[in-house]
């Protein structure tokens, strides 16, 4: 593997499973040290003993991003723990308010907007200063709900839509300092997330497979080696982009 990454360090939200584990695991197989969030410490810290029993530098913090304390702290922790941050992957985020818009409370409509943008800002509102004086590179997770839709999850829909908006607009306001900021606007990807919330039954899996030109989601590996790409120096030229990797999925 690469040690393209070797001796920078990483922030990665939801990183204890799912697509945050194979892009905390893809970080540190390239060199990089990592600082794992999440809300479930059992969970968290075995992600991060997973990583370290592999040769990796990682360390796991209880953290919910919807908390602006807890999106801090991580940064607090990167610098305390290694020295320095050079970037991050702010991939916390699920969905929760799903049905038709006339059903949804507003506690649910308020909830869905915390988890999967409000999450973002926050991390962002706290890691752009640090790496204002080193240069480095976030990627914000938008899901291809954030540039499509589908009926009955419009909260999450809004939300992953102000994400992609949110990152142009922070990419434009620090281009100029040497900080990058994309997102990624992933498909179907099998994870733990994804089989407790859409893709319950078999039935409802298939159906989320034929929506992608591919027949099929994504593994989680797949996803990490962009999301690594993006933080790497080799995407220096890279900014402000909502990268498509989703089996086809926004070609229809």
């Amino acid at each position: 593997m690469s040690a393209r990454l070797e001796s920078k360090v990483f922030i990665v939200t939801g990183g204890s499973s799912g697509i945050g584990l194979a892009v905390a695991r893809r970080l540190t197989s390239e060199g990089a040290a990592v600082v794992i969030g999440g809300r479930r410490k059992d969970v968290g810290e075995q992600a991060a003993d997973s990583l370290r029993a592999a040769g990796g530098a990682a360390v796991f913090v209880p953290a919910d991003v919807t908390v602006e304390a807890d999106a801090a702290g991580l940064v607090t922790t990167a610098i305390g723990e290694f020295g320095r941050l050079d970037g991050a992957f702010n991939n916390a985020g699920g969905v929760n308010a799903a049905g038709p818009i006339s059903s949804i409370e507003a506690d649910a409509w308020n909830a869905e907007l915390a988890q999967n943008v409000t999450s973002v800002f926050n991390c962002l509102k706290h890691q752009i200063p640090v790496l204002l004086e080193t240069g480095g590179a976030i990627v914000n997770n938008a899901s291809n709900m954030g540039v499509v839709a589908l009926p009955e999850v419009g909260p999450y829909v809004a939300a992953k839509h102000a994400v992609v908006g949110l990152t142009r607009s922070v990419a434009l306001e620090v281009a100029a300092q040497g900080v990058r900021v994309n997102a990624i606007t992933t498909g179907g990807v099998d994870t733990p997330l994804a089989r407790g919330s859409m893709a319950t039954t078999d039935e409802a899996l298939a159906y989320i497979e034929s929506l992608h030109p591919v027949n099929r989601i994504a593994q989680p590996a797949e996803i990490a080696p962009f999301v690594a790409f993006l933080l790497s120096d080799e995407a220096s030229f890279v900014t402000g982009a909502a990268l498509a990797i989703d089996g086809g999925y926004t070609t229809r």
